[in-house]
């Protein structure tokens, strides 16, 4: 089975990506690359482009609904390392589908028990 990830992309250009300021990589021990955020506040970041009123990220490559890719995946923060793909483990993301749904596509079918 194919990823829909990989053709899909809309978690990421549809809310806000903050996270902890320990991640970034101008910090001990961090790995988010810090020229692709933002200081949001003294404690927090917020990833480039994620904070407009049509967000997408800046680590995002390609076309949302078509085919994209993390350019930071194995470096992504938080909020993007807990995000779960809709059916893994078996169990549905809502979050997933609304995003879906704002970008105009279908939604995924829930996972088969």
């Amino acid at each position: 089975m194919t990823n829909p990830c990989l053709s899909c992309g809309a978690c990421c250009a549809n809310s806000r990506v903050v996270f902890d300021a320990s991640e970034a990589d101008d910090q001990p021990g961090g790995f988010v690359p810090s020229c692709l955020c933002a200081e949001y506040t003294d404690t927090l970041r917020i990833m480039e482009g994620t904070d407009y009123a049509r967000p997408q990220c800046v680590a995002l490559s390609g076309r949302v609904g078509e085919k994209v890719s993390c350019d930071i995946y194995a470096s992504r923060p938080s909020p993007c390392r807990d995000f779960e793909s809709h059916g893994l483990y078996g169990i549905s993301n809502v979050a997933c589908n609304d995003a879906r749904r704002r970008h105009g596509l279908p939604p995924l079918p829930n996972p088969k028990p």
